[in-house]
């Protein structure tokens, strides 16, 4: 079937039903965020740290930091995409529920969506791993380029959630920010990969789909069990459920209508169906 006749029918589907939307990071690759897996859905690129490597030792957290503040000029000045913009126009129309992404970038809300569940946190904050504490990235930011002053000399290329690749032997050098109630070691506010998604966000998007009639997936490949089992709830639940994603998902076998186009370009389309002109 050809991509206009799969928006078709994704446009009757959607007709009268609550809507449940799930986004990945080919959402977001349209905004310049790299994603992390080809269109077979393997790694691109090295994994990302994972959390046990994080809370690990200083080494590992001085990496960490090292690139995300490079990474971090960058990504602090994104602009929300066609797919973030018209899907905050489908919320404001009343065709969207809910939204749950696995993007830490916050874009959905910059473009406008307010019914969004972070799934993976955001990029935006940090919390201490000793007493809790969160502070805006920004402020962290500041103390981080005041122990670094000559770090934003160096140069890389911007990698998914804020990453930049940088060599190990500059990474040693880079000075940690602590926290500044308990003098705690300083992690985002982000899920890494090996760390559990907090119970209370988990019930909340699993609340989400029992409230929905129609799951869209958009961006994802669902490689990573955390957003996959919420299709495989709504699927279980005889809902119909959609995908919008370049390439080969977990979910290819269980859904409704799948349809192999770059998001904004298919969301254009399907908000011209089920939007009123103006």
């Amino acid at each position: 079937m050809a991509v206009m006749a799969r928006v078709d029918t994704l446009a009757e589907l959607l007709r009268d039903r609550r809507l449940l939307v799930l986004t990945g990071a080919g959402c977001s690759t349209e905004s310049g965020i790299p994603d992390y897996r080809d269109e077979h859905g393997a790694w691109k690129r090295p994994q990302p740290m994972t959390y046990q490597e994080f809370i690990g030792g200083t080494a590992a957290r001085q990496r960490y930091w090292a690139r995300a503040s490079i990474g971090w000029r960058r990504m602090r000045g994104v602009l929300p995409g066609r797919a973030h913009r018209v899907l905050a126009q489908l919320e404001r129309a009343g065709h969207i529920e809910c939204l749950i992404t696995q993007n830490v970038d916050g874009l959905h809300q910059k473009a406008g969506s307010r019914r969004v569940i972070d799934l993976h946190g955001r990029i935006d904050s940090v919390h201490c791993l000793h007493c809790r504490e969160s502070f805006a990235r920004e402020s962290v930011q500041a103390r981080l380029d005041a122990l670094n002053p000559q770090w934003w000399q160096h140069q890389a290329r911007l990698a998914p959630d804020g990453d930049a690749p940088l060599e190990a032997s500059l990474c040693s050098e880079f000075q940690l920010a602590d926290c500044e109630r308990c003098h705690g070691p300083l992690k985002p506010g982000v899920v890494f990969f090996g760390e559990a998604v907090p119970p209370p966000i988990v019930a909340q998007a699993y609340a989400a789909v029992e409230r929905a009639e129609m799951m869209l997936v958009i961006g994802s490949s669902l490689m990573v069990y955390s957003g996959y089992r919420f299709v495989r709830a709504a699927c279980e639940r005889g809902m119909p459920v959609a995908l919008i994603n370049r390439g080969a998902t977990r979910a290819d076998q269980q859904v409704t209508v799948k349809i192999e186009a770059a998001c904004g370009d298919v969301l254009e389309q399907l908000a011209l169906r089920i939007m009123p002109r103006q």
